[in-house]
């Protein structure tokens, strides 16, 4: 069952490097044709190479991820749902943001075979070096009440 007072946990930042060698790297692992990654010394992100800042709050320590608190079962457990907004320009390589992720919000809805879902949803803050909003991340984890039932 989540904990539903992780609510509003906010984790330490830490930075994000964005680097040429790991644009490319992306690009390549989602089979993107798009010149604009390959042919910039300073190429712009993909729209979901932003995923990647979960590496980097891993290797930051336990303090910058504030999801570790909402304790939500793995057994019942998964991803729901992924959104990025840009405020803006997509970042560039060469740029190092700093992330910070909080947990936004613990909900419940009432499911239709697994019982009561738990929504969690966590925003992930983009800065750059004059601390201006660059990019939000927001993932929505949920959690079945129980497994859900053998169709009859």
């Amino acid at each position: 069952m989540a904990n539903h007072e992780a609510q509003g946990r906010t984790g330490t930042p830490y930075p994000v490097p964005i680097e040429r060698g790991k644009i490319l790297e992306f690009a390549a692992a989602t089979r993107s044709a798009n010149p604009a990654y390959w042919t910039s010394d300073a190429p712009v992100v993909p729209p979901t190479f932003l995923t990647t800042q979960l590496f980097w709050q891993e290797w930051a320590g336990d303090d910058a991820n504030p999801w570790r608190h909402v304790e939500l079962d793995r057994k019942r457990g998964m991803h729901a749902e992924q959104e990025y907004v840009f405020h803006g320009p997509p970042p560039r390589a060469g740029t190092t943001l700093t992330a910070q992720s909080r947990i936004e919000e613990i909900f419940t809805k009432q499911g239709r075979r697994g019982g009561t879902l738990t929504f969690a949803v966590m925003v992930t803050e983009f800065r750059d070096a004059d601390g201006r909003l660059v990019a939000e991340a927001r993932l929505t984890g949920v959690e079945t009440e129980r497994a859900p039932e053998a169709d009859s």
